[in-house]
C-alpha cells in the first residue's frame, strides 16, 4: 500500500469538527475568478491580434499556455498536497495567481501578457487539485455528488461566463487591460476570506520527491500540447521539425512517464488509480467533451466577432444565456446524480451534445443570434449533464489512498485536453480558411479580404465537424458508464 498517499489522503483526527460550508465557500471563490481567466481573454482575441500586432494562431497561446501550464503542474501537485498544509497551498496558489494577473494587467507587449498568464495558470494548477481532494475527504460518497455539483458550478459556468463578462468590460471600458484589473481585487478577497475561513483538512507526510518524474511529465505534456498547437502556426505543417520533434519528444516523455510511476514505490501520480474502470472511463470521456468545450468556446466569438461583425459585448450577450444556464443547472445535475446514478444523466446529454455539433457544423455568416443562443444553451445543458456526473462516479470508486492522484489526474487531463482542443480547432479553422480561398481561385489581396468572413466561417464550419466526431464518441463510451458502489482497492 502507498502509505504517503494514503496519509494525503486521509482526514485529520478532529475532521468531524471542521465547518464544511465556509471551506466550501472558500474553495468557490478562489476557484470561479481563476478558472474565468481560461476564457476571459477570448472575446478579447481580435482586438489583441490588432493592438498586440500578432495572428490568430499566435494569440491562441494567451488561452492555450494557461491550460498547458495548469496541466503540467497538476501532476506535481499530488506531491505537493502531501508537502504542504490545504491553507499554505490554497493562499499559495491565490498569491500566485493575484501576482499573475498584475503582470498581465501591465504589460507593454505580447510576451509580457504571456508571462503573466503563466503566473496565473501556476496559481490555478496548484488550486485546482486541492479544491478536488478537500471534497473528497470532507464528504461521504453518498453526499459528495451534490458538493460536486457546486465545484461543478464554477469549472463549467466560469469559463462559460466569462467571454460575456470580458465582452461588457470591453465595451464599456474599451480597453483589454481593465480585464486583469477588476480581478485583482477580487482574488485578493480570495486570499482574505481564505486566511480567516479555509482549515487544513489533510496531513503533511513530506515523502520523497521523484524530481526525474517532474521533468518526464513536463516533457510529456508539454511536449504533446506545444507540437500540436504549433501545428496551427506552420505553414509546412506536420513536416516542420518543431511540430514532429515536440510531439515525438512528448510520447516519449509520456511512455517514460507512466513506465516511471507504475515501477515506482512511492510515485508521483499513482496511475494505478485507473485499475477502477469507471474511473478510467470517466477520464476518457472528459477528454472528449473537455477538447469540445474549450474549442466551441473560442471559435464562436472569433466567428460572430470576425464573421458576423458583432461588436465584443453583442458576442458576450449571445453567450451569456448558456453560461447561465451552466451554473444553474450544475448543482441540480448533482443532486440528481445522488439520487439516480450518472447513466440517468450521461448518456442523455452525451446524445443531445451529438445532436447540438451537429447543428454546430451548419452555422454560416446568416445565422441568427437566437440560433447562436439556443445551441449554445442546449450544449450547455448536455455539459452540466455529462462532466460533473462523470467525474464524481469515477473518483467515487477510488479508495482514500487514491484521492490526491484521482483528482490531480482528473484535473490534468481536463487542462491537456482543452488545451489540445483550442490547438486542434484553431489549427483546422485556419487551415479550412486557406482551403477556401484556394478552392475560390483567390489570390488578389482586396478580393481575399472581400471573402475573409465566409471563408473564416467555413473553417469553423470544418472545425465543429471534428467536434461532431468526437461527440459521437462520447456517445458510445456513455454506455459503458454505471454507478460505481465500491472504491477498487
Amino acid at each position: 500500500m502507498n502509505t504517503s498517499a494514503a496519509a494525503a489522503g486521509a482526514a485529520p483526527r478532529d475532521l468531524g469538527d471542521v465547518k464544511r460550508l465556509p471551506i466550501l465557500i472558500s474553495l468557490i471563490i478562489g476557484a470561479f475568478f481563476s478558472i474565468l481567466n481560461e476564457t476571459l481573454l477570448n472575446i478579447a482575441l481580435p482586438d489583441l491580434v490588432i493592438e498586440l500586432g500578432v495572428s490568430y494562431n499566435t494569440i491562441q497561446w494567451l488561452s492555450t499556455s494557461y491550460m498547458l501550464t495548469v496541466g503540467i503542474l497538476i501532476p506535481v501537485s499530488a506531491l505537493l498536497v502531501q508537502w504542504f498544509t490545504t491553507r499554505q497551498m490554497f493562499l499559495g496558489a491565490m498569491t500566485l495567481f493575484a501576482a499573475g494577473t498584475l503582470v498581465c494587467a501591465l504589460a507593454p507587449e505580447f510576451y509580457t501578457l504571456l508571462i503573466g498568464r503563466v503566473i496565473q495558470a501556476l496559481g490555478t494548477g496548484l488550486m485546482l487539485p486541492v479544491m478536488m481532494n478537500t471534497i473528497l475527504v470532507l464528504y461521504p460518497p453518498e453526499k459528495r455528488g451534490a458538493a460536486m455539483g457546486s465545484i461543478g458550478l464554477v469549472i463549467m459556468f466560469a469559463p462559460a461566463i466569462g467571454p460575456t463578462l470580458s465582452g461588457l468590460i470591453l465595451e464599456t471600458l474599451h480597453e483589454w487591460r481593465w480585464l486583469f484589473y477588476l480581478v485583482l481585487p477580487f482574488a485578493i478577497f480570495a486570499i482574505a476570506f481564505a486566511a480567516v475561513y479555509l482549515k487544513n483538512v489533510s496531513e503533511v507526510t513530506k515523502p520523497k520527491v521523484d524530481i526525474l518524474a517532474i521533468i518526464l511529465s513536463t516533457i510529456a505534456f508539454g511536449g504533446i500540447v506545444f507540437g500540436f498547437s504549433s501545428l496551427g502556426e506552420s505553414e509546412g505543417g506536420w513536416s516542420e521539425p518543431r511540430v514532429y520533434a515536440s510531439v515525438i519528444a512528448g510520447v516519449i516523455g509520456l511512455i517514460l512517464f507512466v513506465w516511471r510511476q507504475l515501477t515506482s514505490k512511492e510515485p508521483m501520480l499513482d496511475l494505478r488509480a485507473f485499475k477502477a474502470p469507471m474511473f478510467s472511463f470517466s477520464t476518457i470521456l472528459i477528454i472528449i467533451v473537455m477538447m469540445s468545450l474549450f474549442s466551441t468556446l473560442m471559435l464562436l466569438p472569433i466567428l460572430m466577432q470576425q464573421g458576423m461583425l458583432m461588436t465584443a459585448f453583442a458576442a458576450g450577450l449571445v453567450l451569456m444565456p448558456g453560461g447561465i444556464v451552466n451554473g444553474f443547472l450544475s448543482p441540480i445535475t448533482g443532486k440528481l446524480f445522488d439520487k439516480l446514478g450518472p447513466r440517468a444523466l450521461v448518456i442523455p446529454g452525451a446524445a443531445i451534445l451529438v445532436v447540438v455539433m451537429y447543428f454546430f457544423t451548419q452555422i454560416d455568416l446568416e445565422t441568427s443570434k437566437g440560433t447562436i443562443i439556443l445551441l449554445h444553451c442546449v450544449m450547455s445543458l448536455a455539459m452540466s449533464m455529462i462532466m460533473m456526473p462523470a467525474q464524481t462516479n469515477g473518483l467515487n470508486q477510488l479508495s482514500p489512498k487514491y484521492y490526491p492522484h484521482g483528482s490531480a489526474i482528473m484535473n490534468t487531463v481536463n487542462q491537456v485536453a482543452g488545451a489540445l482542443g483550442i490547438a486542434f480547432f484553431i489549427s483546422i479553422m485556419t487551415s479550412g480558411s486557406k482551403n477556401y480561398f484556394t478552392d475560390k481561385g483567390l489570390t488578389d489581396p482586396a478580393a481575399m479580404a472581400a471573402e475573409a468572413p465566409n471563408a473564416l466561417a467555413a473553417g469553423v464550419q470544418n472545425a465543429f465537424q471534428l467536434g461532431l466526431g468526437f461527440a459521437v464518441v462520447a456517445l458510445i463510451l456513455s454506455f459503458f458508464i454505471k454507478r460505481a458502489t465500491k472504491p477498487t482497492e
